[in-house]
């Protein structure tokens, strides 16, 4: 603890010109101090919350029994498909024809702009005015080469364009023609 030092400051009591008084030094013991700094550091890193990661709620439905639900057919015009490759590489092209293939990449003024642009065209022909209320559908298609990032990465642009319908599917042969032609479907005779 503070101890106080009594000892004399020096002069031994004799000076000239009056009587000096005594000068008491102090000294200030630490120990508690770091003590307490230490029980506050633990106190602190045990109480505290680390930061919690961010997932995505992805609602996948069950599978439905071939008797009992058949899947609603979608306009064409109302579809985008988009297919992720190795090294990042990201195909699309409108409607359910696999014709032209368009690539493009991840960013804003990629994938999003590309979204965007069709959730105006299928307001414009089927005359839907509310806003984010497109009813288009996008069919996200990934290659055996493609990454878990890419899949994240076109998920993240559905929540960020705020499409509500899309659906995972797999890469069909065509398609994987298409791309092995760098865009370009073979017509079969």
């Amino acid at each position: 603890m503070a101890d106080i030092d009594s000892s004399s400051g020096g002069g031994h009591g004799k000076h000239k010109g009056g009587v000096r008084s005594k000068k008491l030094s102090t000294r200030v013991d630490l120990t508690p101090m770091v003590d307490l700094a230490f029980l506050l550091i633990s106190f602190f890193m045990l109480t505290t919350q680390l930061s919690k990661s961010v997932a995505m709620d992805l609602a996948m439905p069950k599978k439905p029994d071939s008797q009992t639900i058949q899947p609603e057919p979608v306009a064409g015009s109302k579809v985008l498909n988009i297919i992720a490759d190795k090294n990042d590489d990201l195909w699309y092209y409108p409607d359910v024809i696999v014709a032209g293939l368009k690539k493009t990449n991840y960013s804003a003024k990629g994938l999003r702009e590309i979204i965007l642009e069709r959730q105006a065209q299928v307001k414009a022909k089927w005359g839907l005015d509310k806003e984010n209320d497109s009813k288009m559908v996008v069919l996200i298609k990934l290659t055996d080469d493609a990454t878990y990032k890419n899949m994240v990465d076109i998920l993240d642009e559905m929540d960020i364009t705020k499409t509500k319908i899309y659906a995972i599917q797999d890469v069909n042969d065509l398609e994987l023609e298409a791309i092995k032609n760098g865009g370009n479907a073979k017509v079969s005779e």
